[in-house]
């Protein structure tokens, strides 16, 4: 079995967690989360997990990498990449294929560039050798690591002595960092027109905060013990609600500046989908007004032999 990989991306509300499972489901695949908040446990609304969406025709699809960790903990995109290649390996294992499904362009990234991201630990011998150069020395020693396109490493003392550390660290685990997976990945995007996105954002917004139960969640994460400061740092959902069970917003300036925020965000992802297709990702872009089954048999015609 090759190293083969489906994505399916695409901006907030347009649906890619049904189309990933009903495509696994067609495929036996097993459905990989590349979302930056689904890892957290106890924050479903406001992810938007649709964990309903995950049983098709009474089947369960196999899902990874959402709730596996607490609300409140930190993770980022170093330790997801560490978990995707765990997940990858299991997945190669059992000869299963992966789906590849979310909307955060960096995990995205971090899985489709072929390499390792690593967080670079901090070198306090070097740095306190390095505080002892003038800054001139410090830069013509950068510049015999890589060619200098980043100006802004040079400004500053402090951020010279940074990018030395980074490249010094990465010259010599260069093999651990380029030790990754060669995967043959084929790209489905979901594409709706601009307006179409506004009012899909607009309706599910209504929807999650008065029928679902969204504010329930985060006063329940808030009573759990998790800051407000923390919620606000997940952003976009957790940030607004906070602040509105903090009395920092009424209801309906609650439902105003978050449906600001998201659609902000959605024109973000879309921006970073752009720079992908720029960078040379091939991405093929599925119609979002089609059916669910018309969406499916497109994939699987672009697809061929591409099954495993």
């Amino acid at each position: 079995m090759r190293n083969e990989l489906i994505v399916i991306l695409g901006c907030t509300a347009t649906g890619k967690t049904q189309l990933a499972a009903n495509l696994a489901y067609r495929l036996d695949a097993e459905l990989v989360s590349a979302d930056s908040r689904q890892v957290y446990r106890g924050m479903d609304i406001g992810t938007g997990k649709d964990l309903n969406d995950l049983v098709v025709n009474g089947t369960a699809i196999p899902y990874h990498l959402i709730d596996i960790c607490e609300a409140g903990e930190e993770y980022n995109v170093f330790q997801y990449q560490k978990d995707f290649l765990e997940v990858y390996a299991s997945l190669q294992e059992r000869r299963k294929l992966p789906v590849l499904c979310g909307g955060t362009g960096l995990y995205l990234e971090a899985v489709l560039k072929g390499y390792r991201f690593v967080e670079v630990p901090e070198n306090k011998v070097l740095r306190a050798e390095l505080e002892q150069l003038p800054v001139e020395e410090l830069v013509q020693m950068l510049s015999g690591y890589k060619e200098l396109h980043n100006t802004t490493d040079t400004i500053h003392k402090k951020r010279t002595i940074r990018a030395i550390e980074v490249a010094k660290f990465e010259q010599e685990h260069e093999a651990f960092i380029r030790d990754f997976p060669k995967m043959d990945a084929h790209i489905f995007g979901i594409r709706f027109d601009r307006e179409t996105i506004r009012d899909r954002i607009t309706k599910r917004l209504k929807y999650r905060l008065d029928q679902e139960g969204m504010i329930e969640e985060v006063q329940g994460l808030l009573n759990r013990g998790i800051t407000a400061e923390k919620l606000k740092y997940y952003g976009l959902e957790y940030k607004f609600i906070t602040r509105y069970l903090l009395g920092e917003l009424n209801r309906e300036e609650l439902f105003e500046q978050l449906n600001i925020a998201i659609h902000q965000f959605a024109k973000r992802q879309a921006t970073w989908f752009r720079k992908m297709e720029r960078h040379g990702f091939q991405i093929d872009w599925i119609d979002g007004n089609l059916s669910l089954d018309e969406k499916i048999m497109e994939i699987q015609k672009k697809l061929g032999n591409f099954k495993g």
